[in-house]
């Protein structure tokens, strides 16, 4: 990782921003409208935070047949995806409300969904918003050896098969954020000195995660095992629960960055970008399923990433309707809008790019 944040143009391409902001604010001004959440997010938070909880209830409640228990780890699994990227996002960014104790406290529900408040606003607020697809930068491009992202990643001959392991990888994010990643990350963001909003003490950021990994184990795999349900069921069940939820995560987040279409651009000798920020995330982002209603509703306006990325600040909630005003602007100023109509033309994009990335480079097109 790359410690010199490189630095974005000031001059160029600034007509773009200033429109779009102007004509965004503009939108809301003249709907009487915040740009928070309102009680279409409070309500599917209700419903999602019923998918992810219920299930866990009836688990310790009922005695039930094993491969009932599994179907509902499932189920879980799909709430808690569900509650990360609607709820726990926008409390973190903070665009859930207008109050700030209320988006503390949402985003704090990622205490539940076994990750950490610091780690997140870190890595996701900090380094992918700020330096999105940036090689060396932008964490989200570093899987290791084993799945190479970028043409700037280090080849491998297993890279060859990449695009057909890596959807069995993709499961294993939250279960690798619940045993080492928030240890690993903490210790690297310390050291580096990296916060986001007023910085902690270093005791008191070590404290919590281990506190809240504590009362998370204690939560989702000893109190199951005190009430007597077998500590191999419990497991399997604890696995299965973070492989649905990590390969939903997983497979929302690369549909945005890591497509054919979208770019990994690189500073220059001086560290310098060649574009704006607003401009660049153009470049590195793309949105799918922009008209399909479930997984508008779903993923969180996850699949409006370009409005995401753009305007962090607000709700998902309005994204479908800032879209038009953010498309039309890219389109006066001749820049990119990068869209995939439908969710299967996405996930079929991705794929195709792992394997054009798994290709040795010097047989590569």
């Amino acid at each position: 990782m790359n410690n010199t944040a490189p630095t974005f143009a000031r001059q160029d391409n600034l007509k773009f921003f200033r429109t779009l902001n102007s004509r965004v604010n503009n939108y809301f001004k003249e709907n009487n409208i915040q740009k928070t959440g309102n009680w279409k997010l409070h309500l599917k938070a209700v419903i999602l935070f019923a998918v992810f909880l219920t299930p866990y209830f009836l688990i310790l409640t009922l005695n039930m047949p094993f491969w009932v228990m599994l179907l509902l780890s499932i189920v879980i699994g799909v709430g808690m995806a569900g509650v990360g990227m609607n709820v726990m996002h926008d409390g973190n960014h903070g665009s859930y409300s207008n109050k700030s104790w209320i988006n503390k406290f949402m985003g704090g529900t990622i205490y539940v969904l076994a990750g950490n408040v610091y780690n997140w606003q870190v890595q996701h607020n900090v380094l992918h918003h700020t330096y999105t697809n940036i090689p060396g930068h932008d964490e989200d491009l570093d899987a290791g050896r084993i799945i190479r992202f970028t043409k700037h990643a280090e080849w491998h001959s297993f890279h060859r098969f990449q695009h057909y392991y890596s959807v069995f990888l993709y499961g294993l994010l939250t279960f690798n954020w619940a045993i080492t990643t928030d240890f690993k990350q903490m210790r690297n963001y310390l050291k580096r000195k990296l916060s986001y909003g007023e910085p902690k003490s270093p005791k008191i950021l070590w404290t919590t995660l281990i506190i809240t990994k504590i009362i998370y184990i204690s939560i989702w795999i000893v109190l199951p095992m005190l009430i007597g349900i077998s500590w191999w069921k419990v497991l399997i069940g604890f696995f299965v629960m973070h492989y649905t939820a990590g390969l939903i995560l997983s497979v929302v987040f690369q549909l945005a960055h890591v497509v054919d279409h979208t770019t990994n651009p690189s500073p220059n000798e001086l560290g310098e970008m060649d574009n704006t920020w607003a401009v660049h995330q153009l470049y590195t982002t793309t949105n799918f399923a922009p008209k399909n209603a479930i997984v508008n509703w779903y993923t969180g306006g996850l699949n409006h990433q370009i409005e995401h990325h753009i305007f962090p600040n607000i709700s998902h909630i309005h994204y479908g309707k800032i879209a038009k005003i953010v498309k039309e602007t890219a389109k006066e100023c001749n820049l990119p809008y990068y869209e995939y109509k439908t969710m299967r033309s996405a996930i079929a994009a991705h794929f195709k790019h792992l394997r054009d990335l798994g290709m040795k480079p010097e047989l590569s097109v």
